[in-house]
Order: structure tokens, then C-alpha cells, then sequence
């Protein structure tokens, strides 16, 4: 099988023929600048090079081909209309300097988008400029600092549990602030005990995801928030498992201070892929006069950036957040409403727990309850018989299926962590189901098959350590 564009060359060939110049370049352009010599680029045909392309792009997995499992991550499908709202002329074709006056529609969906997402949250005012999750976490430790900070005391703390997505430590440390660690409990959530311990009125913040990594969703929510809010903490919300609860809960009316959204997830924008993400923040007025500048305000029919905001934290962005998301963000919510949005969460949900028990025969659980969007299974069972966590991810590649988060959270032995979204029919549940089902039998069977797979993919197992070391992203001729 031809492995680049370069084996298909042959002499001669040709997919479109220009005219001769009649201008002498060389008069134009001094010497220096000059080849010596042809490129060697292929020869082709205009249908060889559409075909190989083709080709490639086939051999990728993507969420137009298949199955995303990719637990934490939110992998659905993302609807063409989305797209197609982005790339409107009127949209596209925005020049970031251009006068307000010329850029009203533009505005007027930035604004609205902030008004569903305070709708949809229970905040008191949204900023859209985060570029993605990660980056609404340090635009909201920034923020809650400068809150303190105007209080007379920036504290010097910030406390999560072990169950915490990894950026939630890195932003507390990126913004500042000592991170501290509390041990989940038994059943998967937050240890109370622990938690107040550690709270005084040196912690700036406590950050939880609500439901967790486990899938699980914090029953003691209202008992938790109390406890931070008792010594003046602020409680912070990493809401990359906000596809759990729409419709069915507000962050606010969980006592969370502020929220981000992962509008590139949550929302069904396009989640990685090479492109640029889409974020947000909400949060209770308390934390208004922090918030990002410019704000985008309404007088009457008009909208409008207001810089004037003294004790702001200045710009996260260059201009007002990646638009073209924010775009399909505005048109996911108003294509569903508010209604639609209940059924995505109530969807995920029933597909997380279908999957789950289908497959509690075959796998460990540690935390035998009722899972929200997502659920973390255990490979221990397999790992006694010689195969890892990671064998098996490798091997569902062979059944057609992209692998799911592996060995997160820490806090679980052999993690496998599964989030199928609500934008899976059963048929394709099922499938999946009998792919891992087949892999646990296998690895009772014929172990071998599993420690050496995949086998039918472009590119079979590779030495991740070298992979990782020595990277080739550029194909060079011999």
C-alpha cells in the first residue's frame, strides 16, 4: 500500500497544465531568490490526488465515522447546521477592528449566548472570552483572586479532591495559589471530613466537578458548599461534566460561585480536531466587577463593548473569544432550547447506564451506583490474566471504535473511563458492548490477540516511549 503522494508519482502524469509564462521572472525577482533546480514534487492526476486524501482521511478515526467514547471528553456528534451558521458571510467574513456600528448582529449573538448560558447556569453574568475549559479555570482563579485581593486578603490556597480533572492543579499553580489534595471517600465523592479540615481562611477556593471523573454525582453538594462558604472561600465548578445535568440542575443551585463551560463540548462545537476550542464563565455577581474586559452590554437596540470596568482583570483573549464556536455554541442552544437541552442530559445519562450494566458481568466496578453521563470501570479482572488497561483500548480499535480515557483517574486501578453521550443510537451501544464483551473473553482465551493488538489498521502497535521521544511529523524523500 502506497504510503504518500510521492509513491503515486509517476513520470509524466499531470493534473493540470498551465500556459508558459511570457513574462521573464528573472527580471523580476533578483537571482538569489531563484531555484537552481525543479522541486521534486509529484506527478499526478487531479483524480490520483483527490483519491489519496480521500484515502487518508478514511483512516482516521472521527466522530462523523464512528463511535467516541472518550470518557471526560464529550465526544458527540456535532450537527452540519452548526457549521453552516459559522461559515455565513456575515459571520466569516468579520474583521476583529472592525467599528462597533458595523458589527451589531455579531454583537447582539455574543450577548445572547451570555444570556442563555446565565439562564442555563443560574449565574449572574457570563464572560465568553476563554479560549476552552482549562482557560476558563485560570481566568476564574485570576478573577477569585482579584476578588480577595480587593477583600484585603489574596489567600494562598486553593483545595480539590484526587478525583480532579489535572488542570485543575495546574491552573491553581499557573495562577498562584498552593494546591491542596483531599481524598475522595469510599463511595467515589468528596470526603466531608476531609474537606473541612482543610478549610480556613487561607483557602481561596474549593474546585469540584459536579457530577466527578467517577461519573458519580455529588450527593453531599449543598453540605459542601456551606462548608466553603463558611470561612469566605469561593466555590468554584470545573464544568467539563455539564452534559450530566442540563435542564435538570443550576450550577448557582448548588451553591457554586462560579462555573466554566467547555462550549466546544457541552454545546456539540467541534471538540479539538486541530482547531481552536470555545469557553465561558459564569458567575455570581460577587465576582462581576472582576470579570474580563471588554464586557458586551446592550442600550436599548444597540450593543456595545464597555472598557470601562476599574478593578477588571484585563483581557484573557485577543478581541472577544473564538467566535466561529461561539457561533455553533448560540445555534445548538436555540435549535434545542432550553427543553431540548433536558432531553440531551436525560439521553446521556440512560446511554451511560445501559452501557454500564451490560457490562458488569464481564469487567470490575469500583463504585457500584447508579452512574450520571459517564462511568470508570475497572481492568483489574484482565490484568491478573496478563492484560493491561491499555491492551484492551488497543484491541476495540480493531472493532471500528476510537479507545476511551485510560487510566484516569488515578484514584482507580486499571481505569477505563466510558462517556457514550446522548447522540448514540442503541444499535451502536450495543455494538460497542459486544466489542468489549468479545475482548473480555479474549483475554481468557487468547491473551496474545489482545497484548499485540490492533491488527487491522493503517498502523499497527507502536513503541510509545520511542513515539513519544521521536516524533516525526514530517515526511522527508530518502
Amino acid at each position: 500500500m502506497s504510503r504518500t503522494i510521492f509513491d503515486k508519482s509517476s513520470p509524466g502524469r499531470v493534473g493540470f497544465r498551465l500556459r508558459d509564462s511570457e513574462v521573464d521572472i528573472s527580471k523580476h525577482i533578483p537571482q538569489k531568490h531563484l531555484r537552481e533546480k525543479t522541486p521534486s514534487l509529484p506527478e499526478v492526476t487531479e483524480n490520483g490526488v483527490v483519491r489519496h486524501y480521500i484515502d487518508i482521511s478514511t483512516k482516521n478515526h472521527h466522530i462523523d465515522k464512528g463511535l467516541y467514547p472518550l470518557g471526560s471528553c464529550t465526544m458527540k456528534y456535532n450537527p452540519k447546521l452548526n457549521d453552516k451558521m459559522a461559515t455565513l458571510p456575515g459571520f466569516a467574513n468579520l474583521h476583529p477592528l472592525q467599528p462597533e456600528s458595523s458589527i451589531q448582529g455579531a454583537l447582539a449573538l455574543l450577548y445572547h449566548l451570555g444570556e442563555l448560558l446565565k439562564e442555563i447556569s443560574g449565574m449572574d453574568d457570563v464572560t465568553l472570552q476563554p479560549a476552552a475549559g482549562a482557560h476558563g479555570e485560570f481566568t476564574a482563579l485570576i478573577m477569585i483572586r482579584a476578588y480577595h485581593t480587593k477583600n484585603g486578603n489574596p489567600r494562598q490556597t486553593v483545595v480539590f479532591p484526587d478525583s480532579a480533572h489535572g488542570t485543575n492543579p495546574a491552573s491553581v499553580t499557573m495562577a498562584g495559589y498552593k494546591p491542596v489534595q483531599i481524598p475522595s471517600s469510599d463511595e467515589g465523592l468528596v470526603d466531608v471530613d476531609a474537606l473541612r479540615d482543610v478549610m480556613d481562611d487561607n483557602v481561596a477556593a474549593f474546585m469540584l466537578t459536579n457530577p466527578n471523573t467517577l461519573g458519580l454525582f455529588e450527593k453531599n453538594i449543598v453540605e459542601i458548599a456551606e462548608i466553603v462558604h463558611s470561612v469566605g472561600a469561593q466555590f468554584y465548578m470545573d464544568g467539563a461534566n455539564l452534559n450530566a445535568i442540563l435542564g435538570r440542575v443550576k450550577p448557582a443551585e448548588m451553591g457554586f460561585d462560579i462555573v466554566h463551560f467547555n462550549l466546544h463540548k457541552t454545546f456539540s462545537t467541534p471538540h479539538g480536531g486541530g482547531g481552536p476550542g470555545a469557553g465561558a464563565l459564569g458567575f455570581r455577581s460577587q465576582l462581576s466587577p472582576f470579570m474580563p474586559k471588554p464586557v458586551i452590554c446592550k442600550d436599548g437596540d444597540r450593543y456595545y463593548f464597555d472598557w470601562d470596568r476599574l478593578d477588571s482583570i484585563g483581557r484573557v483573549h485577543s478581541f472577544y473569544g473564538n467566535f466561529a464556536n461561539l457561533v455553533r455554541g448560540y445555534t445548538y442552544i436555540r435549535q434545542l432550547g432550553l427543553d431540548g437541552l433536558k432531553a440531551v442530559s436525560e439521553n446521556a445519562v440512560i446511554n451511560a447506564n445501559y452501557i454500564r450494566e451490560r457490562l458488569k458481568e464481564h469487567f470490575e466496578f469500583p463504585h457500584n451506583s447508579v452512574c450520571m453521563h459517564e462511568f470508570v470501570l475497572s481492568g483489574d479482572r484482565q490484568k491478573k490474566l496478563g492484560v493491561r488497561t491499555l491492551d484492551m483500548a488497543k484491541r476495540l480499535m480493531d472493532f471500528g471504535f476510537h479507545p476511551p480515557t485510560v487510566y484516569f483517574p488515578l484514584i482507580v486501578s486499571e481505569a477505563m473511563m466510558i462517556e457514550p453521550t446522548e447522540t448514540e443510537s442503541k444499535n451502536e451501544l450495543d455494538r460497542f458492548v459486544s466489542a468489549m464483551a468479545q475482548i473480555a473473553a479474549e483475554a481468557e482465551s487468547d491473551p496474545d490477540k489482545i497484548k499485540t493488538a490492533p491488527h487491522n489498521t493503517p498502523v499497527n502497535r507502536v513503541d510509545e516511549g520511542k513515539a513519544a521521544r521521536e516524533l516525526v511529523v514530517r515526511w522527508q524523500p530518502e
